[in-house]
């Protein structure tokens, strides 16, 4: 890393992950801690194994402490993260790879390196969220590597109120120990707004621009920043006048009636949420309910399935929270990056393409699936709101038919039993190009559709989300993706069906005109966006953005389109 120095004012560009931005106090963050080389024939094997296992212990109790605090500050299912670390760090194969490089003469710190660096290639050559796999390696690795050389520990949930923080990336686990009350933002050098980092900042409200590159190094310890995570840009040593600008975009105007465009137009603003903890939250942001519930999470990091009655108790809850709106569950999108210790899950090349979502409902996880359904019903009948239900990663028309087939058999089983019941609206999630072309046949046989933008993007570009090497690919605003969400839009509304978006490009507020011109008629996004994006509903005439998508839908290039959007802004 080339030596920070102290500069005047200066503007770096990345991405913005939060429509956010506050001023503060630069503080560099490493987890990585070099090593000399070790000295040939010092190693006493038995006193570098003591040391191993010493480190160990200390390990699992320091995450068991962060996993305490990351659930009471920011939320239980981002401290889960923890859990998986403390499955690393009890890793038999680790810990045989640690004990094969102590026997080769290896100091146990340089044992640790050894032993993590062939789980880490393995992760990094994969595609999509299971890379991220790497970084939580990278974690326990570090912080094993710290403990043993007696290494200074920055404790991220403990720093002073004002600091910005920088760093080569941010993990998950990074992220999640981040105090809002005491950190003004971040910035890294590598990342994408649909990264972990970036959806953690948009889950605290935390102003962050990622992505930045090398030029980030150039900014000293101590420095005045400014992270605007709307402009995603990061200014060094700003202005009085821009410090007070950054300042004064922290409150935001919660709107808590659902929103029309200025000639009349209701647009839906949703939420994701992926738990229970999060829907006070959400409430709290002014959205009008839930427009991607991540049910997944309920089966993460237990021993067993929750059964039927936690099931409906969670989504009864859902729906209580939003009495007047309506609460999207997605059913068990289980494969992919999310395994499960209690499910057979195969070992998969390529698990992103492989058995995953309705995939995995309509084949080995069939009980599971009926089981949620059940849930599902009986919430629908029992609760308040209105509860839809949507299917993930459908691609043919045949699976829809199959699991309507077993929408059928749930209900007939219910009535048989005299359970109250009821079938609520049903839709698909729109994620593979395979549901594109057969969305009019899809749109015909439920209620709604909505267009997952991070999924469909990666597959429309053959881009996987977590690859940095092509994240200029990985945009929504390249001319293939806006025909796919265009297509899908004109096919909903051709079959009578609403459509709705819960991607991230859902809560950019600079693509709302383009959103709602295309026809969307739902838009749901992470909380922390809700308020700018009803806002930037409300000052749409439909026609004019109609015109507007038009244009944006001619460009044959990103930068055409690029182009067509910032033009259409400037114009506001």
């Amino acid at each position: 890393m080339s030596t920070p120095e102290q500069m005047s004012e200066r503007t770096l560009t990345g991405t913005g992950a939060t429509p956010r931005s506050d001023v503060g106090t630069v503080v560099w963050y490493s987890s990585t801690a070099e090593l000399p080389d070790p000295d040939d024939g010092t190693v006493e094997p038995d006193v570098e194994r003591e040391r191993f296992t010493d480190a160990r212990e200390t390990a699992r109790d320091e995450l068991e402490d962060e996993r305490e605090r990351t659930a009471e500050r920011v939320g239980e299912q981002e401290a889960e993260v923890f859990d998986a670390h403390v499955q690393f760090l009890e890793d038999p194969q680790i810990e045989d790879g640690v004990e094969s490089a102590i026997e080769d003469g290896l100091p146990a710190e340089h044992a640790v390196q050894r032993a993590f660096a062939d789980p880490i290639k393995q992760f990094e050559g994969m595609d999509g969220r299971m890379a991220e796999r790497a970084d939580d390696l990278r974690d326990v690795r570090d912080r094993l590597v710290r403990l043993l050389i007696d290494g200074e520990h920055v404790d991220l949930g403990g720093l002073p109120e004002g600091t910005v923080v920088l760093a080569e990336r941010l993990t998950p686990s990074d992220t999640a120990q981040l105090d809002p009350e005491c950190v003004a933002g971040f910035a890294t050098v590598t990342g994408g707004r649909t990264s972990h980092a970036a959806i953690f900042a948009r889950s605290l409200a935390l102003p962050a621009v990622v992505g930045i590159g090398e030029e980030l190094h150039n900014i000293a310890a101590d420095a005045t920043v400014v992270v605007d995570g709307e402009a995603g840009e990061l200014v060094v040593e700003p202005s009085e006048e821009r410090r007070e600008s950054a300042r004064a975009t922290r409150e935001v105007e919660v709107r808590e009636e659902p929103v029309t465009t200025a000639d009349g137009t209701e647009i839906e603003i949703a939420a994701n949420v992926g738990q229970p903890a999060e829907l006070e939250g959400t409430k709290a942001q002014g959205a009008d309910g839930i427009g991607l519930y991540r049910t997944e999470f309920l089966f993460l990091d237990r021993e067993q399935a929750p059964d039927e009655n936690e099931q409906y108790e969670t989504y009864t809850e859902a729906l209580e929270t939003f009495p007047d709106g309506r609460v999207v569950v997605r059913t068990l999108d289980i494969g992919g990056d999310k395994p499960i210790p209690y499910l057979d899950l195969p070992e998969e090349e390529n698990p992103f393409l492989g058995e995953r979502g309705i995939r995995r409902s309509l084949g080995p996880d069939a009980d599971l699936f009926e089981t949620q359904l059940r849930a599902l019903f009986r919430a629908a009948a029992n609760g308040e709101g209105q509860l839809s239900i949507m299917f993930p990663v459908v691609a043919t028309p045949e699976e829809l038919s199959a699991a309507l087939e077993t929408v059928s058999t749930v209900a007939q089983a219910l009535e048989e039993e005299g359970i109250d019941y009821a079938v609520p609206e049903l839709g698909v999630m729109i994620e593979t190009p395979g549901a594109v072309f057969a969305a009019p046949e899809l749109a015909e046989q439920v209620d709604f559709l909505s267009i997952g933008t991070n999924d469909l993007t990666q597959y429309v570009m053959a881009a996987a989300r977590e690859n940095e090497r092509v994240a200029d690919l990985r945009d929504p605003r390249r001319p293939a993706v806006l025909r796919a969400i265009s297509r899908t839009i004109e096919a909903a509304h051709e079959n009578d069906a609403w459509v709705g978006m819960c991607g991230e490009m859902a809560g950019n507020p600079e693509l709302t005109e383009l959103l709602v011109g295309l026809g969307l008629d739902e838009l749901s996004m992470s909380a922390v966006t809700v308020p700018d994006v009803k806002a930037a509903v409300q000052s749409i005439d439909t026609d004019a953005a109609a015109e507007h998508a038009s244009r944006a839908l001619e460009a044959t290039t990103r930068e055409h389109v690029i182009d067509r959007i910032q033009r259409n802004n400037a114009n506001q």
